[in-house]
């Protein structure tokens, strides 16, 4: 089927929503046979604060958290999951709890790492890692051993949407799951039944959008 074909996934909030797009698209790490437009969720305010209403609520009154490391360009929603969890009034364990907001640097291999003036919001901090979607699990588990190299511990992975419900034993709390998207489905490059039919790429997509082909 062709990228034309979109639809959009619903809840009983009308900031929180999906924006989906069905064919056949290539990631970095997969071929997937959904595409999921989370633009309006990383820029519009809005959406923002709704992603991170329904998220801080796996994390309120349990998890403490002193850093929000930022993947897939989810600066604002990070931001706005701080601001929600240290709200006095939910007396949550971070409420009044400082927490600080980063976003990683990658090696020419695709590695993390932080710069010496970032280190210490890393170093004996909980930080709860932010990103779009947990799919294939890669770039979660190369953000949890980068934590963990530089003497951080993993409080979390939260996510918009999410196929797993932990990464390297860390629970994965997401807003949207396969129960809203049953036949999602991605798959190794290699693998890919859509290539074996002979069916043509429609996108390249990653955590900035998509280029059309």
């Amino acid at each position: 089927m062709a990228m034309s074909e979109q639809f959009q996934i619903g809840t009983k909030s009308h900031l929180l929503t999906l924006n989906i797009h069905r064919g056949h698209f290539a990631t970095s790490h997969s071929h997937i046979n959904y595409y999921i437009d989370v633009t309006p969720q990383k820029s519009d305010l809005g959406h923002a604060k709704a992603i991170a209403r329904a998220l801080a609520e796996n994390y309120t009154n349990s998890v403490l958290i002193d850093t929000i490391l930022c993947l897939d360009g989810m600066e604002v929603a990070g931001t706005c999951l701080a601001d929600v969890l240290t709200n006095d009034g939910l007396f949550g364990v971070n409420s009044n709890n400082p927490i600080s907001i980063i976003t990683p640097e990658y090696t020419s291999g695709g590695q993390l790492f932080f710069r010496d003036n970032i280190l210490p919001m890393i170093e004996g901090k909980n930080v709860l890692l932010l990103a779009i979607s947990v799919v294939t699990g890669r770039t979660a588990e190369t953000a949890v051993e980068a934590v963990n190299y530089f003497s951080g511990n993993v409080a979390g992975i939260a996510s918009i949407f999410a196929t797993f419900s932990e990464v390297a034993g860390i629970p994965v709390a997401s807003v949207f799951n396969p129960n809203d998207l049953p036949d999602y489905a991605s798959y190794s490059t290699i693998d890919c039944p859509m290539c074996r039919r002979g069916e043509h790429i429609d996108a390249l997509v990653n955590s900035y959008g998509c280029s059309k082909f």
